[in-house]
């Protein structure tokens, strides 16, 4: 393991127009000691597949795996933990960029804090890269908090091996993964800290994975049952009274954030 190298997970299926994007934010990070390990998920679309191998071929810290079929995005970033030489684990999708200072700004609060996991807020853009929202990070979660809502957002979250002492996976769920993933850290480290600082463009896509809410809830079921081993009773009860109302109230939280920040913006 090498001690102050960051490596970034990124998985990727048929991202066309916004990979390079993506990627060149990561290399143009001012924290410079990093590895992009990209596992492409079985893209059938060639621009994506040959975006990746022009990266691989002209900068040495792009280290890519092509799948052969699609698994889905917990599977591709478990390839690409696996291979993960780094100390740090750091997570970005395929269509989400960073701050050029995101790792540098972590990595200190890290050192700070003495915690094994932090996260940043975030700006939600569109398809086109228009500024839609905002989500802004509590400045620390626990793991009760946790257990009631995903608090953190995927592609701003970095965790220490050295600290957790192991490396932590993605359970085999095709969504809610993350959340699942967090969870089984915090169960361990009790505390996460977040920067209030957007660090992070999230692009909100129609036809995302994380797109059809109706179509999470069973899946949020199955991360109370599998990850921290509720019965079923306890997993909707969890669900019905502890989780839907914090959902809402984050959600009401986020349309507030957003307006008053988009407001701020077309002030002169």
């Amino acid at each position: 393991m090498n001690q102050d190298l960051v490596s970034v997970i990124m998985p990727t299926y048929n991202a066309g127009r916004f990979l390079s994007g993506s990627i060149d934010s990561i290399l143009a990070q001012t924290y410079h000691h990093l590895e992009l390990i990209i596992t492409d998920d079985g893209s059938s679309d060639e621009k994506t597949i040959n975006t990746l191998r022009d990266y691989a071929a002209k900068d040495e810290r792009v280290k890519v795996a092509f799948l052969q079929k699609n698994n889905g995005p917990g599977f591709a970033r478990n390839e690409g933990i696996e291979r993960a030489q780094g100390r740090y684990i750091a997570f970005c999708d395929s269509d989400d960029r960073w701050f050029p200072e995101k790792l540098e700004k972590q990595l200190k609060l890290m050192h700070e804090k003495e915690c094994a996991l932090v996260y940043a807020s975030y700006i939600i853009c569109d398809g086109n890269d228009k500024e839609i929202g905002l989500n802004i990070a509590p400045r620390r979660v626990s793991f009760p908090m946790l257990k009631r809502d995903n608090k953190i957002g995927c592609s701003t979250a970095i965790y220490d091996i050295q600290k957790l002492g192991q490396k932590f996976y993605m359970p085999n769920l095709r969504k809610r993964q993350d959340w699942a993933l967090f969870l089984m850290i915090l169960r361990k480290c009790r505390m996460a800290y977040g920067i209030e600082t957007p660090l992070a463009y999230y692009r909100q896509r129609r036809k995302s994975v994380s797109s059809n809410k109706l179509s999470l809830v069973k899946y949020n079921i199955r991360v109370y049952e599998k990850v921290l081993g509720y019965s079923r009773i306890k997993a909707y009860f969890y669900f019905l009274f502890l989780f839907l109302p914090t959902y809402y109230l984050k959600v009401h939280k986020r349309k507030s954030d957003s307006k008053r920040y988009l407001d701020n913006k077309k002030m002169p």
